[in-house]
């Protein structure tokens, strides 16, 4: 119940997450971050954090037409498999209906059929805690911790013997004997299911009670579970009802749950929460959450399944569909013909006070209209066609709604009432009949308007199952649908908020320096710009002691990885000499990267002058060694090693403990810093100089680089890699990228509109790049 719970968008509450999550748990950086990233995707579908204080139900539906029903309740193996072994119980009673379940440490799933259609709220009220022994040890009975309980058991009182005249009784004929036994002191336990009326009996034998206690208390905890059920009635526990469009992140544990955690006897294979597609990375695209359904998917569905009205004919079959229609003016013309024909006819239905409203019904519904609306007016009087007899006006009443679910979307009960002038408590009966026959769910579908205080309004809609798996999928393809290409303005505004280089993105301290160093690594930027351009654009309130500190950790590394033009392949006319400049491009990297970002410069030192060369041999002899060693070794002047080591920082060839050694080449005024005594001598930093090792470039640096162009720029294509000197051949990278991509790890695409050929997208980027280009249209 630590931060990570809480809304950690905001910096400060995020770090503040990350050092609970390091302090309490023992984790990595690395493992707290993601750990937040997968809280917060968690959150963002199910609008809490499960918890011990709070129990999250969750249902969606599955690629069969089915659906999951998750309860998240992190109490433990014992509490949940009792919980879940008693709900399936209780749906088995309630619809006649064995149905696949599992439990973990973390939660329940309990595999709905069509036939299960129940307010997702009442799944904490199915179990009583004064009633829940009972159905839990009728629940227990048939499964395998019973029989094994139970074979155990009987080994241990000797009744069943595993040695027998010094041998060694096989195991399939203790587990013969062992059944047998249980037959004759337990009959309904081993007799055929269709002899058995009402519950099974339990008789009052010792072996029996031991098993049943065992189960009970031991491989189960009734008295938890007890305890968990009373808190839910009194109200101290919180209990969420969810319906979510694909299934939270928390719930892809228990929907991929072992063998070991079934409740069922069903197969790994035939397990119905295989029918799921799961995502393999965090969706936070929507900004109220996945589990929000698409009110333009809702519209959509509600237009496709409104009949198609073109002609007499279809107008007639929409009216045997819904029974009554509120008269609509662009079909007038059509209802006047089968008017004439004497097909349909205006019913004026009575409403409690005292006004008429015309509805359109036809012929062969017309006995049906008449018993939902007793004493009214026809006009004009047709004879009504003879069809099967409706028992009551409630039957009456639920043909009349089913067809309006049918053809419609998401419906509150009052808004059917107000609209087909009927009674209201006669809609609701007619609901819950269809409910009960697995035909419609209840649930909050669309997005009301919320009330002054910014609560969302109580509106329990009713949807048509068919309908409603309509919708979901229609959300769920408009998610993964690929956008469309933004202009170049519209990518480089993107551009800018991926590199925190816009006010209100920009990151901040140490911490915000080494994520703009893991950001940037590979990419060289002048040495003079880091600290006056680079990062203080991208670090608010940026001071050079960020970086000194990430160097001094041992952390961040920094020098040349391109290759310098002096140390091409080229004719020796042509040979080009390193230069000392300001403008040398240098890059920032993790020291744990510098094996496949920095590679071999070649050997040429006939590019270097003597200076140069100088100290280069002196670090090779001597390894690592400060300014003044250096001074030493060479013999030379402190102004003549100075020069050298500009020339290999250049050339790419050495590397520095902190930024502060190339501070005090870039800076030559720092010489007269210290005074007059100091003006003889460079003034230079404490750190030691080092040669840059090329690293050992493995064969899976392609796929490390293509990790680090998305992590850069969010979207990859050959023109942006065309920028990166020390990038390998895009050929390598087109590859990489195509197997991240293969993997579900990134998404392939076109993203850009001025670009051609393949295009690559980190998922986070496609995020932001839909908010900026839907910010741009308004």
């Amino acid at each position: 119940h630590g931060p990570v719970g809480g809304d950690c968008q905001v910096a400060p509450q995020r770090q503040a997450a990350i050092d609970y999550l390091e302090r309490e748990c023992g984790v990595s950086r690395m493992a707290a971050e993601q750990i937040i990233d997968y809280v917060q995707a968690g959150k963002a579908i199910l609008g809490v954090v499960p918890s011990q204080e709070c129990v999250v139900a969750e249902r969606f539906f599955d690629e069969s037409g089915g659906m999951q029903l998750v309860v998240h309740a992190p109490f433990g193996s014992r509490i949940n498999r009792a919980w879940g072994l008693a709900l399936r119980k209780r749906f088995c009673r309630s619809f006649n209906l064995e149905l696949q379940a599992a439990a973990t440490d973390n939660g329940i799933v309990i595999s709905l059929s069509d036939q299960h259609a129940f307010p997702l709220d009442a799944i904490f009220q199915f179990l009583n805690p004064k009633s829940v022994e009972e159905v839990l040890t009728q629940a227990m009975l048939p499964s395998p911790m019973f029989t094994a309980r139970w074979r155990w058991n009987a080994q241990r009182s000797l009744t069943i013997l595993r040695f027998m005249r010094g041998k060694k009784v096989a195991a399939p004929i203790q587990r013969m004997r062992s059944d047998d036994l249980l037959a004759a002191v337990f009959p309904d336990q081993a007799a055929c299911p269709e002899n058995l009326s009402g519950e099974v009996r339990i008789p009052d034998h010792p072996l029996v009670n031991q098993t049943v206690a065992d189960v009970l208390h031991e491989a189960m905890d009734l008295e938890g579970l007890t305890a968990l059920l009373r808190r839910i009635e009194d109200g101290s526990l919180r209990t969420v009802a969810v319906d979510t469009a694909e299934p939270s992140m928390f719930a892809h544990e228990i929907l991929n749950a072992n063998p070991f955690a079934f409740l069922d006897d069903a197969p790994l294979e035939e397990r119905r929460t295989r029918a799921l597609a799961l995502r393999s990375t965090l969706r936070t695209d929507v900004s109220l959450g996945v589990g929000a359904l698409d009110p333009d998917a809702i519209a959509q569905v509600a237009a496709e399944s409104w009949p198609l009205i073109r002609d007499a004919d279809e107008l007639h079959d929409a009216l045997l569909t819904l029974v009554a229609l509120p008269p609509m003016d662009e079909h007038q013309a059509l209802f006047e013909q089968l008017v004439a024909a004497r097909r349909a006819t205006t019913v004026w239905a009575l409403s409690s006070d005292g006004a008429r409203t015309p509805l359109w019904v036809a012929a062969e519904r017309l006995e049906l209209a008449a018993q939902i609306y007793p004493g009214c007016d026809v006009d004009p009087a047709i004879e009504a066609v003879a069809t099967q007899p409706i028992e009551s006006t409630e039957a009456a009443a639920t043909e009349l709604v089913r067809g309006w679910l049918e053809s419609t979307g998401p419906q509150t009960a009052a808004g059917l009432a107000a609209q087909l002038a009927i009674q209201p408590d006669l809609v609701e009966s007619a609901l819950l009949a269809l409910e009960h026959e697995g035909q419609v769910l209840r649930g909050e579908f669309t997005r009301s308007a919320p009330h002054s205080d910014g609560t969302a309004p109580p509106s329990t809609e009713w949807c048509n199952r068919r309908v409603l798996a309509r919708i979901h999928r229609l959300t769920l393809g408009a998610l993964r649908r690929e956008i469309e290409p933004v202009s170049t303005a519209q990518y480089e505004e993107f551009a800018a908020r991926w590199q925190h280089r816009v006010v209100g993105t920009q990151l901040h301290g140490v911490d915000g320096t080494l994520q703009i160093v893991k950001q940037l690594q590979g990419l060289e930027f002048p040495a003079e710009s880091w600290e006056k351009e680079v990062l203080p654009q991208r670090v608010r309130g940026y001071r050079p002691e960020f970086l000194d500190r990430l160097c001094a950790s041992g952390e961040v590394m920094w020098g040349r990885l391109s290759l310098h033009p002096a140390f091409a392949e080229r004719e020796e006319p042509h040979r080009r000499r390193v230069r000392p400049t300001r403008v040398a491009p240098v890059a920032l990297f993790l020291r744990q990267d510098a094996q496949w970002l920095v590679r071999a410069h070649g050997d040429r030192e006939d590019a270097l002058s003597k200076a140069a060369g100088d100290v280069l041999g002196a670090l090779r002899t001597h390894g690592a060694s400060f300014f003044v060693e250096l001074v030493t070794a060479t013999g030379r002047l402190a102004s003549e090693v100075e020069d050298g080591l500009w020339e290999l920082v250049a050339a790419g060839l050495v590397t520095a403990d902190g930024f502060d050694n190339l501070r005090s080449l870039i800076n030559p005024k720092r010489r007269l810093a210290l005074g007059r005594r100091n003006r003889v001598r460079p003034r230079n930093a404490p750190g030691r100089w080092a040669l840059l090792v090329a690293g050992e470039r493995p064969s899976g640096d392609a796929e490390a680089f293509a990790q680090q162009l998305l992590a850069r720029w969010g979207i990859v294509s050959r023109d942006i890699v065309r920028a990166e000197t020390a990038a390998p051949p895009w050929r390598d990278i087109l590859v990489a990228l195509r197997r991240l991509e293969a993997r579900g790890e990134i998404r392939g695409g076109r993203f850009i509109a001025s670009q051609i050929g393949e295009q690559f997208a980190h998922p986070d980027a496609v995020d932001l790049l839909r908010a900026v280009r839907r910010a741009g249209a308004a």
